[in-house]
């Protein structure tokens, strides 16, 4: 399963591809806001610098909610850099548009994915990635690793090549959860990445290691 981080923090995002486990990187308005990132100039460079931090894929959201619009942007960012993959909301336009640029090569990634249909609907029109957003189907209490199973199933079923990128990711288990379901893909943020490191035995286990080398040291 890859690992993704789902932040425009370029600090986050350099810690997380120090650990030598990042894949990619899916970021969006909110988070560029969060940032403190914003007009179109440093928006397009704040990608660039990302694109510059990892090897991987890196999504960047189209703002437009119209097909020519969505079409006019996506284009722009694509020519960014070759990482760039162009994220489109789940609407008719999106699915129009997601179908154009996978004709023309460009990588795609069908974003607020809430069911089984639309996952179906972003695999047939090409997309590189589909986004189901788990977290948020849990806040409103409805099973988010469920539907991930069923996208699963049904892209099996049919050989799909769409990549399932669970996002919405908010812990650890989350993520070993997506891995047992057969997603392709998780976005998160970097303490669900890092939770992964902990658990109190190994902490218990190195501090005896330590303790016991040390005695070692002095009986030489």
């Amino acid at each position: 399963m890859k690992f993704f981080i789902d932040t425009a923090n370029l600090e986050d995002i350099r810690e997380a591809q120090s650990l030598g486990v990042l894949d990619g990187v899916t970021t969006n308005p909110s988070l560029m806001a969060k940032e403190g990132i914003t007009g179109k100039e440093n928006i397009l460079k704040h990608y660039l610098d990302i694109c510059n931090i990892v090897d991987g894929d890196v999504s960047a959201e189209v703002i437009s909610t119209d097909f020519e619009g969505m079409i006019r942007e996506g284009e722009e960012l694509a020519a960014l850099h070759p990482q760039i993959v162009v994220k489109l909301p789940m609407i008719g336009d999106g699915v129009k548009a997601c179908k154009y640029f996978s004709s023309k090569g460009i990588k795609t990634n069908v974003t607020l994915v809430f069911s089984a249909g639309q996952a179906l609907l972003a695999a047939k029109s090409g997309a590189t990635y589909v986004s189901p957003f788990l977290g948020r189907l849990d806040d409103v209490s409805t099973d988010g690793m469920h539907l991930i199973a069923e996208i699963r199933e049904i892209y099996d079923n049919y050989d799909y090549q769409t990549q399932i990128l669970s996002a919405s990711v908010r812990h650890t288990m989350h993520i070993v959860n997506c891995a047992k379901v057969g997603s392709d893909v998780m976005t998160g943020p970097l303490s669900a990445i890092k939770g992964l490191l902990k658990h109190p035995l190994t902490d218990i286990g190195l501090k005896q290691f330590v303790e016991d080398a040390k005695k070692n040291e002095s009986l030489n």
